[in-house]
């Protein structure tokens, strides 16, 4: 028989361990992310020979969506049913939450009926309201605060072509938004130097992120011009202009962002085997010139398939801990 949970009958298998959320990219300690990193590759390892990997049959992912997808959905979906699980697929229209139910009574109703909770939504605080009455780990499928397993599966795209992070350096060129929020704190965790051009009035929020004296064994520096942020950089990557629940900027963010475009002259000043990656999608001609993105250092197209690998690895690690 189950365990109870507060006398009912607990989701969790009896020696699971607690609960825990992955609600930003600094909830995890350094050797954790060395484990996912790892584990990540062996799933996907088993993925690419068609080998059967099912730790979390009779499992069950919520997804909850308030801000559309396209890669966040189709990787977790596809990732737990190849994890032999089974998926729920809720936006707000179909469900009540945020509207006439409050957050903390859905997470209490949804928490008793699936095992995981993935949600995509837009404040930070939404997230954290939920998984504090959640009896299950609920993960942050994006906030306009950070993108955690975004820059899970950047880091893992890098070390698959590259080797270890640790040392390296990173330049985050454009918006100082939820993805260099997440870069700062993965910094702070694994130890690389983080570089960060953003226009006048788009810095990134050092409050909501990581102050640059809480930084560890990585550094953090902002740069006006983005060309030095490039040179000598082992990594360049950025992020559309104008983030989803900004379109009203759009136009004056085009303006700003101008010189802003990850170009060919960058990344020639980047070193010799840079990589560049962008979280998609991308408007070519913006943010980035196709010439970059469409050549021959861009990785974006396994960054995006490592989305559902590294997913892969944190859900089987919040469910049944280290394997």
């Amino acid at each position: 028989m189950s365990p109870l949970h507060n006398g009912i009958p607990s989701t969790l298998p009896q020696g699971a361990p607690p609960v825990r959320h992955y609600l930003q990219f600094s909830d995890f300690k350094t050797e954790e992310y060395h484990y996912l990193l790892e584990r990540a590759a062996f799933i996907k390892a088993k993925f690419k020979k068609f080998e059967r990997h099912h730790p979390l049959v009779d499992r069950t992912l919520a997804m909850i969506f308030e801000k559309a997808s396209t890669r966040t959905r189709v990787s977790f979906e596809a990732g737990m049913y190849q994890l032999g699980g089974s998926v729920v697929h809720l936006t707000t229209g179909d469900s009540q939450l945020g509207r006439a139910e409050p957050i903390e009574d859905s997470a209490r109703v949804i928490s008793r009926m699936t095992d995981i909770v993935m949600i995509r939504t837009y404040e930070q605080s939404k997230l954290e309201r939920f998984a504090a009455h959640s009896r299950v780990p609920v993960i942050n499928g994006l906030t306009n605060e950070f993108h955690p397993c975004q820059i899970l599966a950047d880091i893992f795209t890098y070390i698959e072509h590259r080797g270890p992070i640790e040392g390296k350096t990173v330049a985050w060129v454009g918006d100082g938004n939820n993805m260099a929020n997440t870069w700062l704190q993965a910094a702070a965790s694994l130890g690389f130097h983080l570089r960060v051009s953003t226009p006048s009035g788009y810095e990134v929020n050092e409050k909501t992120a990581v102050r640059p004296d809480s930084m560890g064994a990585g550094s953090y520096q902002t740069y006006s011009n983005p060309m030095d942020a490039c040179r000598g950089a082992d990594l360049v990557t950025t992020d559309v202009w104008t983030s989803m629940g900004f379109e009203a900027e759009n136009e004056v963010r085009r303006a700003a962002f101008a010189k802003w475009c990850v170009s060919q002259e960058m990344m020639a000043v980047a070193a010799p085997n840079a990589l560049f990656m962008h979280c998609l999608p991308a408007h070519r001609g913006e943010e980035v010139e196709a010439e970059v993105i469409d050549g021959p250092q861009s990785v974006v197209w396994d960054e995006a398939e490592n989305r559902m690998h590294v997913q892969k690895a944190l859900m089987e690690y919040l469910l049944l801990g280290r394997q």
